[in-house]
């Protein structure tokens, strides 16, 4: 499947011909970068990979000044064929993403409710930082540059995706501090007393978690 950067690739490509060199530059002059991963020796395999595929074509080179020379690539059709229906798919469709702060959550039981509720607080107050700086950013591109909301619609999104985090992360912290979370209780005499606690030992889903344990254990090999 094609990788964002390569749709990066092939989105800037369908402007017209040029270098990867001037591809990189684009997309970090509008911003891509804060959306796509983009690192030079990365782009430059990536558009390797797609003339291997046929998406992309050498047409010639370019010596830009004293740079030295380098080769312009161009689209081909089979390579916007395939920056149309991939776009189609990534828009369309709902994918399973695996961020790392929700791997984290998911094994939060391994520190002390205290220990999480102070990194959380941290975690808020870098939220909060990046909120402020992203809504100025925003500000001044609409506003005192008047660039279109087209150009700007992958932060609007990323904007509000922090903004839910945010509000997400205080209403932890508050259940956290207060022991309204279900379960906070016995989380904390866990760290306490390293033992798992028996109201929890008697539910369903902890007998069958040591039912799968002990099949495991049986089994032969």
């Amino acid at each position: 499947m094609t990788s964002p950067l390569a749709l990066s690739v092939l989105a800037t490509l369908s402007e017209g011909p040029t270098h990867p060199y001037e591809i990189a530059r684009l997309l970090k002059r509008r911003g891509k970068d804060q959306s796509v991963k983009i690192r030079y020796g990365s782009l430059y395999t990536v558009v390797q990979s797609l003339e291997d595929q046929g998406f992309v074509t050498a047409e010639g080179t370019a010596k830009p000044g004293r740079r030295p020379e380098r080769t312009v690539y161009r689209l081909t059709g089979d390579g916007r064929d395939e920056l149309h229906d991939r776009l189609r798919e990534l828009i369309s469709e709902p994918a399973k993403e695996y961020p790392l702060f929700e791997a984290a959550l998911s094994l939060i039981g391994v520190l002390p409710p205290d220990d999480v509720i102070a990194l959380l607080t941290e975690r808020l107050r870098m939220l909060e930082v990046e909120l402020a700086g992203t809504r100025a950013t925003l500000h001044e591109l609409i506003v005192e540059q008047r660039l279109p909301r087209l150009f700007l619609v992958e932060s609007e999104y990323s904007l509000a995706m922090k903004q839910a985090e945010t509000d997400w992360v205080r209403g932890m912290i508050a259940e956290l501090t207060d022991g309204s979370l279900e379960g906070v209780d016995h989380w904390r005499t866990w760290h306490k007393t390293g033992e798992f606690p028996g109201e929890w030992a008697q539910r369903d889903w902890a007998k069958a978690d040591r039912a799968g344990r002990e099949s495991e254990v049986d089994e032969p090999g």
